[in-house]
């Protein structure tokens, strides 16, 4: 059993508390490890560290910080299988999943080991000949990370590669439920060289004692967060004390359109990849599903039929393609939103049920309802779980309502064959993300965010690496 300490100043410590917390496999809630569980003078620790380090690591050259970049994603495929095998054990999705995360956030640090070479200034026309005005980004300086637990490894590699790259050093904060990955990664990047003090990672279960820490410590500039609208919230509110730069990815319910010129296959394909990925605990993935009336069975009979042959069951079993969900609680919330969508007027078409399970297993049925609507919960909030409700629709306004008719604005889908409407739709989804016959369109050169209520920022490509620079104008009187 794996036991790791806090990573401080590049080397590993007992917490302040001197204790040491659980960490559970969601598949049979046996124990998989434990992580030290550090409070809030741990974190004034790494504050000191991060912010020592942070004069040496910015002044370092931008190759010099990509080199050491690249030798963080060279450590991550090394050891690619190890982090897969750890990342299913505590968070539970399928190996075949786990790989492709550990994939995509390794490329975050070979992305941003090339985009830290693109940091550039600018020079602008002055009004006299004896002036010049010069602009520089500079980086931000220490920043805050706090990340969830749905995807370990990316959600801190495509905070901390970025603010790396940058010239900022970091405090990253990982979920309780999957410290384990996060202490892997922080493993890798002291083999790789990283200066200590540049990453430094606090893991614990105090998460409100850690969070106020670094809101209220002025030496952090900047914070970083995945997670729900809720939380998101009160550290926006909190942020403000210190007037933080602040980048905020939160809750989504993405609304996945198709219409009946679509390639139902194709359709139904793309709809499912979006939905039961991770067993439908992404914030991106598909919550609701509006289907033109002329399509309607055929298109959720097909939704159907694909989703009763997926196997269920604990993440390192071969050939299993839903794995548990993180928790009870997520268990019981997927649960209510069933029962309440059936007694409201749905039809379960497959699935519905808890799926039982030796120990304390977390496992549902992947679901499809057809007929939904929106007095129901499935429609009025995120599910987090394998459930796909269809609703029915008969005109393009009609269905760009029931799509933007939510506080959210993360991600949303559409499929047809029509080139205009994808045009016309795309433009008109209030989402910060629109995938047009496309339902994974993550990639790590493109701008991740939302708008309305799913955050502020962006993540991923040049977009990525401006979270975590100030702009100085430099005017210049040549006298």
């Amino acid at each position: 059993m794996m036991r790791y300490r806090l990573y401080i100043d590049g080397a590993w410590q007992e917490a302040s508390t001197g204790t040491y917390f659980d960490v559970t496999n969601p598949a049979d809630g046996l124990v998989v490890g434990q992580a030290a569980d550090g409070g809030k003078e741990d974190v004034t620790k790494a504050v000191d560290a991060a912010s020592k380090a942070f004069p040496g690591w910015s002044r370092k050259t931008a190759r010099e910080r990509g080199e050491l970049l690249a030798r963080v994603y060279d450590g991550m495929m090394n050891r690619k299988e190890e982090m897969a095998r750890l990342m299913t054990l505590e968070q539970g999705k399928p190996l075949a999943e786990a790989r492709g995360e550990v994939q995509y956030a390794a490329d975050f640090f070979q992305w941003y080991a090339e985009e830290a070479k693109r940091i550039y200034g600018e020079t602008i026309p002055a009004n006299s000949p004896d002036k010049r005005i010069w602009v520089q980004h500079q980086p931000v300086g220490v920043a805050a990370a706090i990340t969830p637990w749905n995807f370990p490894a990316a959600m801190i590699t495509r905070k901390a590669a970025p603010a790396l790259a940058a010239g900022c050093t970091m405090v990253a904060k990982p979920a309780e439920q999957t410290p384990l990955t996060a202490a892997l990664l922080a493993e890798i990047m002291e083999e790789a060289g990283i200066p200590a003090g540049v990453f430094n990672l606090v893991t614990g279960t105090r998460a409100a004692e850690i969070g106020d820490a670094l809101l209220e410590d002025e030496r952090v500039r900047k914070l970083t967060f995945t997670g729900s609208t809720e939380v998101g919230k009160t550290l926006m509110k909190k942020a403000a004390d210190t007037v933080k730069r602040i980048s905020l990815e939160l809750g989504g319910h993405a609304p996945y359109l198709v219409f009946e010129d679509a390639d139902l296959e194709k359709a139904a394909k793309e709809v499912l990849a979006s939905k039961f990925r991770n067993a439908g605990q992404t914030c991106v993935c598909t919550n609701r599903v509006y289907v033109h009336r002329s399509i309607k069975e055929e298109f959720a009979d097909l939704l159907a039929r694909y989703t009763g042959e997926m196997k269920v069951g604990p993440g390192l079993e071969e050939g299993v393609q839903i794995g548990p969900l993180i928790d009870q609680a997520a268990l019981e919330k997927v649960e209510r939103h069933v029962r309440d969508a059936e007694a409201k007027g749905a039809r379960v078409m497959v699935g519905g049920r808890a799926v039982p399970a030796e120990g304390s297993g977390c496992f549902f049925e992947p679901t499809v309802l057809l007929d939904t609507t929106e007095e129901m919960l499935v429609e009025q909030e995120e599910t987090f779980g394998p459930v796909l409700p269809v609703h029915v629709f008969d005109t393009e306004e009609e269905a760009l309502t029931l799509a933007n008719n939510t506080r959210f604005g993360l991600a949303a889908y559409l499929y047809t064959r029509d080139l205009s409407r994808a045009v016309r739709i795309s433009e008109s989804l209030e989402y910060g993300i629109v995938g047009v016959n496309d339902g994974m369109p993550s990639t790590v050169q493109t701008p991740f965010g939302g708008v309305k209520e799913s955050g502020l920022g962006r993540e991923g490509g040049r977009y990525g690496i401006e979270e975590y620079l100030e702009t100085k104008y430099i005017s210049i009187g040549l006298k």
